[in-house]
Formats: structure tokens, sequence, C-alpha cells
């Protein structure tokens, strides 16, 4: 999933090897986890981040195929709600992420939800 993000013809791209083995580590952990999105056996879009009791902190999606990274999304957040999930950080606020309801927060209202999802 990390390699699929990292597309090399992406502007400003930061996925790099150190990257890969730090998410690599942390999957090991029990950390890092991945939403993909298959189309006939092909990995066509998804997710990952890093879960920390009812916190999931997103670091990056991709989609070779329309819409596949929101149906990752969707799935993440259904998941999120079904698990005791508090926050779903996305560590920015794009067009993209706004588009499917993303609001910032002052961060205030954000250390109190993080507290509370990381009880």
């Amino acid at each position: 999933m990390v390699l699929a993000c990292a597309d090399p013809t992406r502007a400003h791209g930061w996925i790099n090897t150190a990257i890969l083995k730090a998410y690599t580590n942390l999957h090991h952990l029990g950390f890092a986890h991945s939403v993909e999105v298959f189309c006939d056996d092909e990995l066509v879009g998804g997710l990952y981040g890093v879960r920390i009791k009812g916190l999931f902190a997103g670091e990056s999606m991709f989609h070779r195929a329309p819409d596949a990274s929101k149906v990752a999304l969707v799935h993440l957040v259904s998941s999120l709600r079904e698990s005791e999930g508090h926050l779903l950080d996305g560590q920015w606020l794009t067009p993209h992420l706004e588009s499917l309801g993303a609001t910032a927060l002052p961060r205030s209202r954000y250390l109190q939800l993080l507290a509370a999802a990381l009880r």
C-alpha cells in the first residue's frame, strides 16, 4: 500500500524509503493499517495510516480507478464507528477531503478529541 501511494510522478511526493521502512515496522508492531480496494484481483485504491486506540492518523490515499480512494475512506469511517474509533486525523484539510465531509478543528478541540481517543 505504501508503495502504491508513493507514485514517483506525484508532485511534492514525500513517501521515500525511510517512510516505507518506518511504516513496515509500525505494521509489524500492530499500529500501521491499510484499507485496500480491489477490482478483479487488482489493487485499484486505498489508504494507510496509524491506529492507536481510538485514533486513526491517515498518512496517504491513492486511486487507480475512479473513486477507489473514496470507497476506502468510507469503509474506514464505518470500521472506526463500529470499533469505538473517535478521531480520524487527515493531517491537513485538502479540497478532496473537504468534499468528503472533513472539517478543520481548532487546536483546543483537536486536543480534547485526541485525549478522548487515546483513553
